[in-house]
């Protein structure tokens, strides 16, 4: 069984922009620069031979390249578990288009649909303890205002999730390409 999830990859700009705002908060557990994305659709385990057919039926996603802009900052729960920058997806919706087609994807070749509504985000720190609340309203006041410049998305990435006790590495399986018409199920399954 392996864990999976479509997303995609950040700029190495926008993420070295991100990773400077990781810090001041107490008991957050950051997360690493090379794993911050913005999630399409988390899968979750499935067997290999289902992910070789994921591969397959995701390559055949079509979209014009479009761009995104990362801006604000905001929480996530009542007693907030996560802090999160903000996805911009209008005027033209690109990304909600993109993530339905990920989603009719995955439901056609046997996912459950995903009950949660689309929240597109980048997750910057998740916390355990909720000792953090002193300091949480000081970060995203000290971060109000935040936005990067736009980045072109070309592609979205099927993404395996390694979990261990140090938190979880992400590892692109497949990449797919809005670019290459020539290349319409992704980089081979590995």
């Amino acid at each position: 069984m392996i864990r999976l999830f479509a997303g995609i990859a950040l700029p190495g700009e926008h993420r070295q922009h991100l990773t400077r705002m990781q810090s001041g908060l107490k008991n957050a557990r950051w997360v690493a620069p090379e794993n911050l994305h913005i999630t399409l659709r988390f899968i979750g385990e499935v067997d290999e031979d289902i992910a070789q057919h994921l591969c397959v039926s995701l390559g055949g996603i079509t979209s014009q390249p479009f761009d995104l802009t990362l801006k604000d900052v905001g929480t996530f729960g009542h007693s907030p578990h996560s802090v999160w920058a903000g996805v911009e997806d209008t005027p033209c919706g690109a990304l909600s288009c993109l993530q339905s087609r990920v989603e009719s994807v995955l439901v056609r070749v046997g996912q459950q649909p995903e009950r949660r509504k689309f929240s597109p985000h980048v997750t910057l720190a998740r916390f355990r303890k909720s000792d953090h609340q002193n300091r949480l309203g000081a970060y995203l006041q000290h971060h109000n205002g935040f936005v990067l410049p736009p980045f072109t998305v070309s592609g979205f990435t099927l993404f395996e999730s390694h979990l261990s006790h140090h938190g979880a590495h992400y590892e692109p399986l497949a990449e797919f390409d809005f670019k290459d018409p020539t290349n319409p199920e992704g980089q081979p399954y590995r």
